[in-house]
């Protein structure tokens, strides 16, 4: 395949991630915008692998062949709850990805260096691809060339450690709170200033240690950057981390000189940015503060919680739905745990039949990845038009008969208006208090994944229905007619 004909092939794929970037952002068109970057995808490898200047084809098939038969595998085994873990370990393979890259575009400058020291002429050389490119380089080139190398390495190993960690926490391997080493921060900001100077050293000539000094370096920085951050931040930093991928794969496409690797890297990392962004909006989070910080560090004393939780079973519930008309329900990580989606959507069907307004108030940060519970209930075929963001559906508690809430916490906790000292205050949530009732699905009477007390569970119009969520609805369901 000629270059001309790549490059087409690299511009129709970029317009098919970008379609399917956009279509993302709305769950009726997600299912089509998924099969955009998939013939996107598709085309790209196509163009790349018959494009000039590859060589091992056999090599590479078998290894495109073990990958997706490995990826096909995990991906027909991980369950639903399982996906925020899941992206996280993808985005370390990509940050390893550009790590490997890094080191190797080094070495095989240093094959091109040694080659041209002994005044061998391009046409004599036994280069391929980029061998070859890097042979015609310029002194200047190559120098920025070593500039690119030291930022997709840099990236790409916080990258690595960083998501590591990540999923070690969505996994629940690994303990959901903050933890530092003592001068947690000039530890990092140390380790920044070491890496600087072994960049400075790799620009003039010191050798390929300097890179690799930088690689461990780097991944102790991501490993103790998120090990840093609390739980229920969780969300933020699976987006971060996303951005982080995209930004350490747009470097290494200016290494290899691969126009769709940057643009690719690009959409990566900028949609990950401003998910980021909003993300932290969402919490009242200064980006900075959740990566050098997060939830679950020194506060202040908090507001005393006082009464108690009041228990109710099955029956009450399906009591309270039989006079209700209008029923908002949230859904949380709990139900994503308990896998009550199903559950959730029969009960949503039989209280519809029945004539009642049902609807959805997803929180931006519900679960632990964006837009985790909008999947599930997809999933679950629940109807898209009764799914509604928190901006839209939080003035019409007031006029909502009966609010449930199923495995939530740090979203419906009404300490974040009225704690001024809560470590979640100013964060915007949902204020299911305010229906007439609320009915809050919980395991039992501990906190959330952030650790905080929810005075939600205390008030007066607040029942608690405790026991797992698939099994406290599949009883309630049997209570409500068909």
């Amino acid at each position: 395949m000629s270059l001309g004909i790549v490059s087409a092939a690299y511009i129709v794929a970029s317009v098919l991630f970008i379609l399917a970037l956009g279509g993302l952002s709305n769950q009726e068109s997600a299912k089509r915008a998924v099969w955009y970057g998939i013939i996107g995808m598709s085309v790209a490898v196509f163009a790349t692998f018959t494009g000039p200047g590859m060589d091992h084809h056999l090599l590479i098939i078998v290894m495109v062949s073990a990958g997706s038969v490995i990826g096909y595998v995990v991906a027909r085994r991980v369950e639903m709850t399982e996906m925020p873990q899941l992206v996280a370990a993808l985005h370390s393979f990509v940050g390893l990805a550009a790590v490997f890259i890094g080191l190797n575009a080094d070495f095989e400058l240093t094959t091109v260096n040694t080659l041209k020291s002994t005044g061998v002429a391009l046409a004599d050389a036994d280069l391929t691809g980029f061998g070859k490119s890097l042979f015609k380089k310029t002194a200047i080139e190559i120098s920025i060339l070593k500039i690119e190398v030291l930022l997709g390495i840099f990236i790409g190993a916080i990258t690595f450690t960083g998501s590591l960690v990540a999923f070690g926490k969505l996994a629940g391997s690994l303990d959901g709170k903050p933890f530092k080493l003592p001068g947690g921060h000039a530890i990092n900001i140390g380790a920044v200033v070491l890496c600087c100077v072994m960049g400075f050293m790799y620009l003039q000539g010191a050798g390929v240690w300097t890179i690799v000094t930088v690689a461990i370096v780097s991944g102790l920085i991501g490993w103790h950057l998120i090990m840093g951050i609390g739980g229920a931040d969780m969300p933020v930093v699976v987006s971060m981390l996303n951005s982080y991928s995209g930004w350490a794969a747009a470097a290494i496409g200016f290494t290899l000189e691969n126009d769709l690797l940057i643009v690719t890297g690009a959409l990566v990392g900028s949609s990950g940015a401003i998910l980021s962004y909003i993300m932290c909006k969402a919490m009242n989070r200064h980006f900075v503060s959740v990566i050098l910080g997060g939830f679950g560090g020194v506060t202040q004393s908090q507001m005393v919680v006082e009464g108690e939780q009041i228990a109710i079973e099955a029956d009450g519930v399906a009591a309270a739905l039989d006079d209700a008309d209008s029923i908002v329900i949230i859904p949380g990580y709990g139900m994503a745990v308990a896998q009550a989606q199903q559950a959730v959507s029969e009960l949503t069907k039989r209280l519809r039949d029945q004539g009642k307004i049902v609807r959805f108030a997803i929180h931006p940060v519900a679960g632990r990845l964006p837009g985790h519970m909008n999947v599930l209930l997809a999933e679950a075929r629940v109807p898209y038009d009764i799914v509604f963001e928190m901006d839209e559906i939080n003035d019409d508690f007031p006029n909502t008969d009966v609010a449930i809430v199923i495995g939530s916490n740090d979203i419906v906790n009404p300490a974040a208006q009225d704690d001024p000292n809560s470590p979640i205050a100013g964060m915007p949530v949902l204020e299911c208090w305010k229906a007439k009732q609320v009915f809050v699905s919980k395991r039992g009477q501990g906190t959330g994944y952030s650790g905080i007390e929810n005075p939600l569970f205390f008030k007066e119009n607040t029942r608690m229905f405790y026991g797992d969520a698939k099994a406290s609805l599949n009883k309630l369901l049997g209570m409500i007619k068909q």
